[in-house]
């Protein structure tokens, strides 16, 4: 017998459950290892390994799997973005993920200002959608480029503006949900839709709910806190109630959401205090002027940026409807400096700042790591200020750092800490501390969380913030809606302990193994956005997929060293698949907020794995460029080479791609050839004059020629006037030298993993056509140019005042060359 209901289960084994999903869903049914992988951990602490992954492509497709999971006893847990901090978007059933196919924005009514949307859908695609119509969506969290309206409802999401316009609960209407083992049932206000015994339940404990519950503030978001919406005087709110169910009760497959008007012209106050406690204590004052925002950050935060905020130790972001109540909140706020920003660029510049938080948090300023746990308890926001001072004393008392942040007009902090997270002893800390901050907490009135839910980090000590009725309560609204308790399990009642589960435990004592755990799962390399100034992660633009993320591949590393999921550690097929795409381009080690490095991890890796063993072919034949270049112009091969290119496939490169062909002369060839010849430097322009003559502007190192003349680098004889260069045809030559051999290795691209580079003048990777500019030089590319002068010929020319730049540095910082080099002889 099996808990859903009775029924002997046809499911004896995950293999047979894999079956029976495939047999019954349209979606996608992935028990192997990677798909498990990748789902193991969300952004918080924890780690739960999944028996598999279902996509649902639809609500029927929800209906097949819950039934199926609940005649096998298995359990389900919905799954997001997988941004969620404190572990409930993990699981050890099967885990739902929406984000593959129930991602659309079904319909907008912007007469209505409604939105009908599927669970999967990623919140700035909504806004998007909203915008022209001059409306948005009103919470709006950091990860608003990934998180999902799914998650956003399961944890009852807030963000930046929630001052102005509320939680996800205050937003939606209504909800489509659907209860382990099949049931439907659609919510919104009264009882029409509610499942069976939930009107009673309410009935039977109304003074529970009016005073158990009683006293809350709007960022009160622990446990079931929505619960007393059920109250008659509130008018029963089905779906305000389900929001920040932590995916316990059921899964949502549509919702229709509310849309406020968006301002046309916000403004950005910047206010400088001393410390983050008068930052604090002066936020509930703000109140009154009615802001969008009320953010709080402190210096120790910020770091370089403070240079360009007002004078002080701690700032309020307060985001205004327009100038003239920005100004007017200027007046009576009594800060000891203060800016005004009204350039969109300027305003999304500092935003960038904050919502980048969560991951720069993550560092401590002497390089240490620092983790979730506490991110986001909350307090009201007359008392923010009384708090902040109190829990950094809590701080100081267990030897800890962190450094708090967040929405102070609402009383709700984020903090990440330097735990200590694999030793006994700092695990133990990590409960104490815990144990001693909800106390805190509670005292000044607050909430353990104020808008990521509780999961795993903080559900234990519920009792501590609810009385014994309050959570007795939650039990039973839990059993009205699943009696098997096959809902994620473990989260919000009957919760795990806050210290189990680590995801650090299962790593082996090594760098390397320090290096992968530096990912916190934040998912900025899942954003699809390319019109900003990142370019992480470009792999999971082309691919859409969770393995081809920075995060994804983190994941995998995480797993491989862990040994559970992935058994054949460094020879792992799972892990060099999702390596493969991986471009090296470093994208993430700068936009990653923790500085995740993949591309150095994708180097350790792939010498781990083919050590000892004989590559692919592919890797000999690119990886050996330069070698085969040196070797062919040696020989005065070019010529045949080309032939057999174009007759033959090349090991490695995509048949698709057009192989540029080898210049019959090669450049260091050419250069002895020229010797003694009367030569023209190569200018950088002039204003106003013919290219390629010196002078003081125009394009730098403009060059006729370069459309097909035998001549290399398109020099022009001695005396010829200048001529526009002819159309080419094809693929300028390659010069077959080591000089210009390219970095060793082998591209990704080279595989047919990127698209293939546009043929002719100017396309990527080839010589620009006459006249055209690079990005990063205004014209061709920074080679060494034939008759440079000397050093010291150079040096004598500098224009005074110009300070000398290191020795033997200033060509290879320019061109990326090593120091000393030279076009050979």
């Amino acid at each position: 017998m099996n808990r859903a209901g009775g029924r002997v289960s046809s499911v004896t084994s995950p293999g047979e459950l894999e079956r029976t999903l495939r047999k019954n869903l349209r979606g996608e049914v992935d028990f192997g290892a990677a798909a498990r992988a990748l789902t193991t951990m969300d952004a918080s602490n924890y780690r739960r390994v999944p028996l598999g992954v279902v996509a649902p492509r639809d609500a029927d497709d929800v209906a097949a799997a819950l039934v199926t999971c609940a005649d096998a006893g298995v359990p389900v847990v919905p799954r997001g973005g997988g941004t969620s901090i404190a572990g409930q978007s993990t699981g050890t059933g099967v885990v739902l993920d929406f984000t593959r196919h129930m991602n659309a924005l079904l319909s907008l009514d912007p007469a209505a200002r409604t939105a009908v949307v599927q669970p999967g859908l990623v919140l700035d695609r909504l806004r998007d959608a909203a915008r022209p119509h001059g409306l948005v969506f009103g919470p709006d969290p950091s990860t608003h480029s990934r998180c999902t309206l799914g998650g956003m409802i399961g944890n009852n999401a807030c963000g930046a503006h929630s001052v102005a316009w509320g939680t996800t609960a205050d937003n939606v209407a209504e909800l489509s949900v659907t209860a382990y083992g099949g049931s439907s049932y659609r919510l919104a206000t009264g009882w029409t839709g509610a499942p069976p015994g939930l009107r009673e339940l309410v009935a039977e404990n109304l003074a529970v709910l009016r005073t158990g519950m009683a006293g809350g503030f709007s960022r009160r978001i622990s446990g079931y806190g929505g619960l007393d919406a059920l109250l008659p005087e509130r008018g029963a709110g089905l779906a305000r109630a389900f929001c920040g169910s932590e995916g316990t009760l059921g899964v949502v497959t549509q919702a229709v959401v509310r849309l406020v008007e968006a301002p046309r012209a916000p403004v950005l106050a910047v206010l400088g205090y001393a410390d983050e406690s008068a930052a604090a204590d002066a936020a509930a004052g703000l109140l009154g002027h009615l802001p969008l925002t009320v953010e709080g950050m402190a210096a120790d935060l910020v770091g370089a940026a403070a240079a360009g905020l007002p004078r002080g130790g701690a700032w309020l972001f307060a985001e205004m409807r327009d100038e003239a109540a920005a100004r007017s909140l200027l007046r009576g706020a009594d800060a000891v400096d203060s800016l005004l920003i009204t350039d969109p660029a300027g305003q999304r510049a500092l935003w960038r700042i904050r919502e980048d938080a969560a991951g720069t948090a993550t560092r401590m300023p002497d390089g240490g790591m620092a983790w979730p746990g506490w991110e986001d308890c909350a307090v009201p926001p007359a008392r923010l200020g009384g708090y902040l001072r109190d829990f950094r004393a809590l701080l100081a008392e267990h030897g800890l750092r962190g450094s708090p942040y967040g929405h102070f007009g609402e009383g709700c902090v984020h903090v990440r800490i330097d735990f200590d997270l694999v030793t006994a002893g700092g695990v133990g800390r990590f409960r104490a501390f815990s144990t001693a901050l909800a106390d805190l907490v509670v005292a000044h009135g607050g909430s353990l969380s104020g808008e990521h839910g509780d999961g795993q980090a903080r559900a234990e000590l519920l009792p501590r913030m609810y009385g014994p009725s309050v959570i007795s309560l939650f039990e039973a609204y839990k059993r009205v809606w699943d009696p098997a308790g096959g809902m994620n399990p473990g989260m919000l009642v009957r919760p795990a302990r806050l210290d189990e589960n680590l995801r650090f435990a299962v790593l082996p004592p090594s760098d390397f193994a320090g290096e992968v755990a530096r990912c916190v799962g934040v998912a900025k390399c899942r954003t699809t956005d390319v019109g900003g100034p990142g370019v992480m992660c470009p792999s999971y633009r082309a691919t859409g997929e969770e393995r081809h993320s920075t995060r994804g591949r983190a994941r995998l590393l995480h797993e491989m060293l862990a040994g559970e999921i992935v058994t054949d550690g460094w020879r792992s097929a799972e892990v060099a698949e999702a390596l493969d795409l991986c471009l090296g381009c470093k994208g993430c080690r700068s936009d990653c907020p923790v500085g995740v490095d993949m591309a150095s991890y994708k180097a350790e890796f792939l010498h781990r794995h083919w050590a000892g063993r004989l590559r692919p072919l592919s890797h000999y034949v690119l990886g050996g460029l330069p070698t085969w270049l040196r070797l062919i112009a040696a020989l005065r091969l070019a010529r045949p080479v080309n032939l057999l290119a174009r007759l033959f496939r090349i090991p490695g490169l995509e048949r698709a791609r057009a192989l540029p062909p080898l210049a019959p002369q090669p450049f260091t060839r050419w250069w002895r050839g020229t010797e003694g010849r009367p030569r023209r430097r190569l200018g950088r322009g002039v204003r106003g004059g013919a290219p390629g003559l010196p002078g003081p502007g125009g394009a730098r190192g403009t060059v006729e020629g370069r459309g097909g003349e035998d001549r290399p680098q398109g020099l022009p004889a001695p005396g010829a006037a200048p001529e526009a260069a002819p159309e080419a045809t094809g693929p300028p030559p390659v010069s077959p030298t080591p000089r210009r051999a390219g970095r060793r290795g082998v591209s990704p691209c080279s595989r047919g993993s990127c698209a293939p580079h546009p043929d002719g003048p100017g396309g990527p990777g080839r010589a620009p056509a006459a006249g055209a500019r690079r990005r990063g030089t205004g014209g061709t590319p920074r080679t060494r140019r034939p008759g440079r002068r000397s050093r010291p010929a150079r040096r004598a020319r500098r224009p005074r005042g110009r300070p000398a730049p290191p020795s033997g540095r200033r060509s290879s910082r320019r061109s990326g060359r090593r120091p000393g080099w030279s076009p050979g002889r």
